[in-house]
């Protein structure tokens, strides 16, 4: 056997996407917003695109004529004598008010202050030595959002230590450190859990609830004795249990409890820093003449030709040769694709969202308990697409409905088997469950199985389990615990 090089031709077969393509689907991928800056970095990119302005519309012949005539006469000239004497008067003296008159400037909002600076602000205030403001600092950087305190005492104090050792290594002079002990944290902690809001460096939702009732001043109450000595029995809803523990009608205990229910759980919140998030649109569903009409909310994308000039250098063929020809070449189809590619994802939302409208009518009729399974399956077979492109066009979009603004997404459901051998969505089953639960009798509210029955009655094949799972979906307690006495 001889051993060498050796030369050979093969055909075969490769699989290979072309980096256009990657690009392709990113744009499906984008939701409005995205894509508006993508387009804006493809214009700097690319000089043969370039962006075609609403106004650039062709001139009608009258206003042509204008124009011409206006030449002729030079009155292009503008007027600076009227100009530099006009005071705006007449402009104002048609307007209703002055503020019409006045420009426009958008409000800004206000950075506010979290949680974290509404405590500091408070603890400047007290009347603290330097060592307990250290250890303040300490508790306040342990406090989450939500106004609980996120670390232990022994941690507290570790962490606080550890700040003393460091900065009396840093002294020049010599430091005899003085350690902070548990009964500091516990002097400090006392003091924390009087600052606004009420509850504030709580380490449980039961001692959050005590430090509201405190600061109310009802420590006397039935409700502040429950929280702090039947919390068990209080979370379980055990009305009957507690009341003979305390000679109390089970009535009298489900008030009190209903009273500690409109307590704040997480005080902190009330302060969270949590930025206004803003929705744009990619589709609108709009009812016309008793039809509805899918329309793309494109209007603020920017809108692409090829650019006139780089089309006459491409014809010049002085300049069309050798490096030139080649970046020509490439900017040039580059710009061709861009452009037909932005088109193909216009059309390609607008086959789903009409489909989706077709399907799903009667929720745009009567409402979410009308809205009948869908996948992204059914949709790609229907408009003739992979079912991946379909994921790509519906995901993080939204589109505005007769119903409210809502995800692509939130069309998609499974469904369950009916009688009628029409399945029935799971988020339809989720809102009839909820209704069920709305209207139920408090005084005998129903149990997973009665509700399977009912479902049963109308012709829907439902497991308890299955009920159960939705329940706790739809933050449902079951039915011991929402019963009213």
């Amino acid at each position: 056997m001889k051993t060498g090089l050796h030369q050979h031709t093969a055909l075969r077969q490769d699989l290979r996407i072309n980096p256009r393509l990657y690009q392709a689907m990113d744009l499906l991928y984008m939701p409005l917003l995205d894509l508006q800056q993508h387009l804006k970095q493809e214009l700097l990119g690319n000089p043969f695109l370039e962006l075609l302005e609403p106004e650039e519309e062709e001139e009608t012949p009258v206003a042509q004529e204008a124009q011409a005539e206006k030449e002729k006469k030079g009155d292009d000239e503008p007027d600076w004598e009227n100009i530099l004497l006009d005071d705006g008067a007449e402009a104002l003296a048609g307007s209703r008010d002055l503020s019409e008159a006045r420009e426009y400037v958008e409000p800004v909002p206000v950075e506010t202050k979290d949680l974290s600076d509404h405590l500091r602000d408070q603890v400047q205030m007290l009347d603290l030595t330097p060592r307990q403001r250290l250890l303040a600092d300490e508790f306040l950087g342990n406090i989450a959002e939500d106004g609980y305190l996120t670390a232990t005492l022994e941690e507290i104090i570790k962490g606080a230590n550890q700040l003393l050792e460091e900065h009396a290594a840093e002294s020049e002079v010599e430091l005899t450190v003085q350690h902070y002990t548990l009964a500091d944290a516990e002097e400090m902690l006392k003091i924390v859990q009087t600052l606004d809001p009420p509850g504030v460096g709580a380490r449980d939702l039961r001692e959050c609830l005590l430090l509201q009732l405190e600061d109310q001043k009802r420590t006397d109450t039935l409700a502040y004795r429950l929280v702090k000595e039947a919390w068990e029995d209080l979370k379980a809803h055990r009305w009957s249990d507690i009341g003979k523990r305390y000679g109390l009608s089970p009535e009298e205990v489900q008030r009190a409890a209903d009273d500690i229910a409109k307590l704040d759980p997480k005080p902190g919140l009330q302060y969270s820093a949590a930025s206004d998030v803003y929705i744009i649109p990619d589709l609108v569903v709009q009812k016309i003449d008793d039809k509805y009409h899918v329309f793309l909310n494109d209007s603020g994308l920017p809108r692409l030709r090829i650019s006139k000039t780089y089309q006459d250098i491409a014809r010049d063929k002085k300049q069309y040769q050798g490096e030139n020809k080649e970046f020509i070449n490439q900017r040039l189809n580059s710009a061709h694709w861009m452009i037909q590619a932005i088109e193909q994802r216009r059309q390609t939302m607008l086959k789903v969202m009409n489909f989706i409208v077709d399907r799903q009518r009667e929720f745009f009729e009567k409402g979410v308990e009308f809205l009948r399974p869908l996948t992204l399956r059914e949709v790609a077979e229907v408009i003739g697409m992979h079912e991946s492109t379909v994921s790509r066009v519906t995901n993080e979009k939204y589109v505005q409905t007769p119903r409210g603004l809502l995800p692509l997404k939130f069309f998609f459901s499974s469904g369950l088997s009916t009688t009628t051998g029409e399945d029935a969505s799971a988020r339809s089953i989720k809102a009839q469950i909820e209704k069920m639960v709305t209207e139920e009798d408090q005084r005998n509210p129903l149990t997973d199985q009665q509700i399977v029955e009912l479902f049963a009655r109308r012709g829907v094949k439902i497991a308890r389990r299955t009920v159960a799972k939705y329940r706790d979906q739809l933050g449902v307690l079951p039915a011991r615990m929402r019963k009213r006495l």
